[in-house]
């Protein structure tokens, strides 16, 4: 039998909806909703919206007042335990007397991972945990992989033709998707802490890669205005040093990291032809604190991290066209021989989007 009441499932659920109010300004930071409920009634609530400012209990809490004595406090994720850029929540809590605090999961952070609950529960407060779990995971694959694995979160994304093909044999390839998909595109960059390309690509197709406002979806403009949305940093592989300060990439702003001989991150090669991708990956989380990098490039990257076990997830459109063999491939040469060394995907949702297909799927890992 569920320790949880119909009422404590739809407090969480409350809980998630808010904290999915950060998902575009909160990185590196996790989104976290609260809920303090008193007698039934929702007392105070917040979420988390930018790294450095109060934490979703600290609303939620400044909400409720006196109200929170003795009231239960739902949260997505377990509080904190330690002094940050901001007090620990789990003293907040302790502090505004409440009775019971219910968490959807231990924090995977290695600073709290069941200090805060410790804390709440040597202070006299009853402390459930498990609640929609694996709701509230979902709001934070890229903290979560981070804090488990020291690597980002790497979304890849493909564009391709019916047929499979992301270019002519020319290499003519604008546009084809339509610009339903292309605006579909920017809240996937929004929500990510970097945008990974190679120098090929930006200079192929002068690439800005950044987040454009205008053409978020209308949900989004209504909460966020232009200037509280952040622009993620993009990060160009640029093993030969080919950018030039005149292309639009350098004329939008926003910060832009250059692996390269002589760029603001530091080369390293794993081969004389081919850039470290793991070492550069985890760079970007140790010296760059970025959790989530969304990848936009061609054939050759993608293949690569494929090949190498980096990709997370696979975003692809699919255009209602067919452009033949003599085009370029999706995903290039792999050098596989046997069917068994095919990726496997499971696909988790396939939307239309305009007239295009978006295929969302995860590379199911293969055993060594």
């Amino acid at each position: 039998m569920s320790i949880f009441s119909a009422l404590d499932y739809q407090m969480m659920s409350r809980a998630i909806l808010l904290a999915k109010k950060g998902i575009y300004t909160t990185a590196p930071n996790p989104n976290v909703g609260c809920v303090i409920v008193r007698n039934g009634e929702i007392v105070g609530e917040g979420f988390h919206y930018r790294a450095g400012e109060p934490h979703a209990e600290v609303h939620a809490l400044r909400m409720a007042g006196k109200k929170a004595e003795g009231a239960t406090a739902y949260v997505t994720l377990e509080p904190c335990s330690h002094y940050g850029r901001t007090p620990p929540c789990a003293e907040g809590l302790i502090n505004a007397k409440v009775a019971k605090v219910i968490c959807a999961m231990q924090d995977p952070n290695p600073q709290v991972a069941g200090r805060g609950i410790q804390m709440l529960r040597e202070a006299g407060i009853t402390v459930e945990v498990g609640l929609l779990e694996v709701d509230s995971e979902s709001l934070n694959p890229a903290f979560i992989k981070r804090m488990k694995t020291g690597m980002p979160y790497v979304q890849l994304k493909m564009a391709a033709s019916l047929d499979g093909q992301t270019a002519l044999a020319n290499g003519h390839s604008q546009w084809i998707t339509s610009s339903c998909a292309r605006k579909d595109v920017q809240h996937f960059r929004a929500q990510s802490g970097a945008i990974l390309s190679t120098s090929k690509t930006v200079i192929e197709d002068n690439a800005s890669l950044n987040v454009r406002w205008s053409d978020l979806p209308s949900s989004v403009q209504e909460v966020y205005a232009q200037d509280q949305l952040r622009q993620p940093v993009r990060v160009i592989l640029d093993r030969q040093s080919k950018l030039s300060s005149d292309l639009k990439i350098y004329q939008c702003g926003g910060d832009i990291l250059q692996v390269s001989p002589q760029g603001n991150v530091a080369l390293s090669l794993e081969t004389p032809e081919q850039i470290d991708l793991r070492s550069t990956l985890s760079t970007l989380v140790n010296e760059h604190n970025i959790n989530h990098v969304w990848v936009e490039a061609g054939a050759t990257l993608a293949s690569s991290l494929i090949q190498q076990d980096l990709v997370d997830e696979l975003i692809l459109y699919l255009a209602p066209k067919v452009m033949g063999s003599d085009g370029r491939g999706l995903f290039g040469v792999l050098g596989l021989e046997h069917m068994s060394q095919a990726l496997d995907l499971d696909i988790k949702e396939v939307t239309m989007v305009g007239k295009d297909i978006r295929i969302t799927a995860l590379p199911i890992k293969k055993e060594r």
